[in-house]
């Protein structure tokens, strides 16, 4: 029977890729106001630029074992415990500053000091857009005291913490809340799936994972035989070896899934 409930939080009850595009798009239009560049274009420069700066540095392999991606590396501090994660602090603002820089110099425009203002101005405009979907609050208002509720999220932890604090109505519905970057490996690993279920004090059978991300979410509920719900909003199509339990395109498409569940187990 079905008793716990594990989600993902990153665009599944967080519109992350939202706020990321919404703090580009204001920041770009910065530039935008000094020099004759087109947002979007400048967007896809800094984007490119971040992604072959972030894979150069020592710290990569950690931050694709935590799950941190370049776009978060531009506005999180990483003031967390652990040698990578100061290894991090020290490198990042500098990594922002290159990333926004190199990005103006893509489209023929050498301004350091924009470069500069850019990288900061990105990390505020990140805080001041969270956005939510839309059915988050009334499904999460639906399972709370049905279901025992945990939140199992890939990054560091200043950084997801971060983003709880300006989404501050989100933490108290969970009964458990971790965090890759605290707990050393990140999802897909067995490790942490194991973790949750240990810290739930629930198995296999009595949980169920919530997620958008195949590779993360669905993939690591499967390598410890957890059944697993799928959340695809942007009708993606399914990875090789990663196969949810169930799709849904919208979490209140939950309940029938739960309802269905319930039932099957009343009948054995």
């Amino acid at each position: 029977m079905i008793t716990t409930l594990i989600f993902d939080l990153d665009d599944t009850l967080l519109w992350d890729k939202k706020s990321v595009a919404t703090a580009f798009r204001k920041t770009c239009e910065r530039a935008a106001q000094v020099h004759d560049v087109d947002p979007a274009k400048l967007e896809e420069a800094v984007r490119l630029e971040a992604r072959e700066l972030y894979a150069t540095y020592e710290t990569y392999a950690h931050t694709q074992m935590i799950g941190i991606n370049p776009f978060e590396g531009l506005w999180g501090t990483f003031d967390d415990a652990g040698e990578s994660f100061q290894k991090m602090k020290e490198i990042v603002p500098g990594y922002r500053r290159e990333a926004w820089t190199k990005g103006l110099q893509r489209l023929g425009i050498e301004d350091v000091e924009l470069g500069s203002e850019l990288a900061e101005l990105f990390p505020e405009e990140r805080k001041k857009h969270p956005f939510l979907y839309e059915e988050t609050f009334s499904v999460l208002d639906k399972l709370k005291g049905a279901y025992k509720l945990a939140l199992l999220t890939n990054g560091s932890p200043s950084l997801q913490q971060t983003k709880l604090e300006i989404t501050p109505e989100i933490a108290p519905y969970f009964d458990h809340i971790i965090i890759s970057g605290a707990f050393g490996k990140g999802k897909p690993d067995v490790s942490i799936f194991h973790h949750v279920l240990e810290t739930c004090g629930v198995t296999t059978d009595e949980a169920l994972m919530v997620g958008d991300n195949l590779m993360t979410d669905i993939l690591g509920a499967s390598r410890v035989g957890m059944r697993s719900v799928w959340i695809n909003r942007e009708g993606m199509e399914l990875a090789e070896g990663s196969t949810p339990t169930n799709e849904i395109d919208n979490l209140e498409k939950l309940f029938p899934i739960l309802e269905s569940l319930t039932k099957e187990e009343a009948i054995r």
